[in-house]
């Protein structure tokens, strides 16, 4: 496995870990004779939910270098180097594979990093297929794009973006460099860099959102923005519709989604998920166009940036919160974790502590169920009702006033 030789490992702990599913994992519990016998039966690989929506998805990377940014951490004559991944909706996809979490070698630099290489073979799944042509409709497709959490991955929300992707949407997630596990197409392994001149500010982040949209630009025009020109799916080209975006994020991921929202008129509907609004450089101006905040850890009662923030949301605007939801609840983790304590035998207490007391099918069922409505009332416009009040289906949800 090669790494990059500009990006340090060193500093990685488990608590800055608990971000991104299965990293959370007791070593004790990895290195239990269950994982040393090896007559032990096999263990099943873990599950990530399937997408309700009516169409099977597809997904691509994209390697992607924002040339307008300078990168003083590689050296002098590179640029601002990225992967992200689309994710849309597909047909004929019998004959593609399926994509997993995590690219192998960027799952492997994570999971030895949080000293858990065990649980690789563990690694789940997705929906998606690997190059499967785009179905095609009558009209473009609406565009959301996601951007991670501290440490983390673009894979850490795979069952929102998969649900979306499901339900028509072209879903693009950004791996952040320098504060992500990821693969380049030349083998490279990138892993999170602990230094403070390293371009990892929730700035940095919305700045390669922005860019990002700047290459859905492109591909909407028909143009290809991978720097290595690698073949799109059929049917990619001239299908998404840049003038119907919107941003979400986890985390720090939020917070970039904030930023870039305030900065960036393309994006016409912004969502946080538990996002600590640290603004960097500090909050100016009010935004006008809707956003959405769900909260868990970072709330308004207790977060004075999330309610400067709100403060100055003018246009349409929404927090909810989940009851016994913690930091990570809005993510793959509340559909990992229960599996990795079935298998380990952890106690309720134990999963509890990690994924916080919000039933776990129901978490899920939230992440997939209201940032799907956000964006088909801001980017689609078919009136539902879920936004308008707590809903019977969801008695954790709680409309904050």
């Amino acid at each position: 496995m090669t790494t990059t030789p500009f990006i340090s490992r060193k500093g990685m702990t488990r608590r800055s870990m608990l971000g991104a599913a299965l990293a959370a994992v007791p070593l004790a519990a990895v290195a239990g004779p269950a994982w040393a016998d090896p007559a032990a039966p096999p263990v099943t690989r873990l599950m990530l939910p399937v997408p309700t929506g009516p169409h099977p998805v597809g997904t691509v990377q994209l390697h992607l270098v924002d040339r307008s940014r300078p990168d003083d951490i590689a050296g002098p004559g590179h640029f601002r180097e990225l992967m992200a991944t689309v994710w849309y909706p597909a047909r004929d996809v019998q004959r593609y594979p399926v994509a997993p979490w995590m690219p192998a070698g960027a799952l492997q630099a994570f999971l030895d990093d949080a000293g858990f290489s065990a649980l690789a073979p563990l690694a789940p799944l997705t929906a998606g297929h690997v190059g499967a042509p785009v179905r095609r409709s009558g009209r473009r497709l609406p565009v959301v794009v996601f951007s991670h959490g501290a440490h983390s991955h673009q894979g850490d929300h795979t069952v929102m973006v998969q649900e979306l992707a499901s339900h028509g949407y072209a879903a693009v997630t950004v791996a952040h460099q320098y504060d992500t596990y990821t693969e380049f197409p030349d083998g490279r392994i990138a892993v999170p860099l602990h230094d403070r001149q390293a371009p990892t500010l929730p700035g940095d982040f919305a700045a390669d959102l922005r860019f990002v949209l700047d290459c859905v630009e492109q591909l909407a025009a028909g143009c290809n923005p991978d720097v290595d020109h690698r073949e799109l799916p059929a049917g990619l080209l001239g299908s998404l519709d840049p003038r119907r975006v919107g941003a979400f994020g986890w985390s720090k991921g939020g917070t970039a989604t904030a930023c870039a929202t305030l900065a960036d008129e393309r994006i016409r509907a912004g969502l946080s998920l538990d996002g600590p609004m640290q603004m960097n450089p500090p909050l100016a101006g009010d935004l006008d166009r809707p956003f959405m905040m769900m909260s868990a850890v970072f709330n308004r009662a207790t977060d004075p940036e999330a309610a400067a923030l709100w403060s100055h949301l003018r246009g349409w605007r929404l927090n909810i919160q989940a009851q016994g939801a913690v930091h990570v609840s809005y993510g793959d983790n509340e559909a990992l974790f229960p599996q990795v304590a079935k298998l380990l035998g952890w106690s309720g207490q134990q999963l509890q502590d990690v994924i916080g007391t919000l039933d776990p099918e129901q978490a899920v069922k939230i992440q997939q169920a209201y940032p799907l409505a956000f964006f088909d009332e801001h980017l689609r416009h078919p009136r539902g009702h879920l936004l308008d009040g707590p809903s019977p289906a969801f008695p954790a949800v709680t409309f904050l006033p």
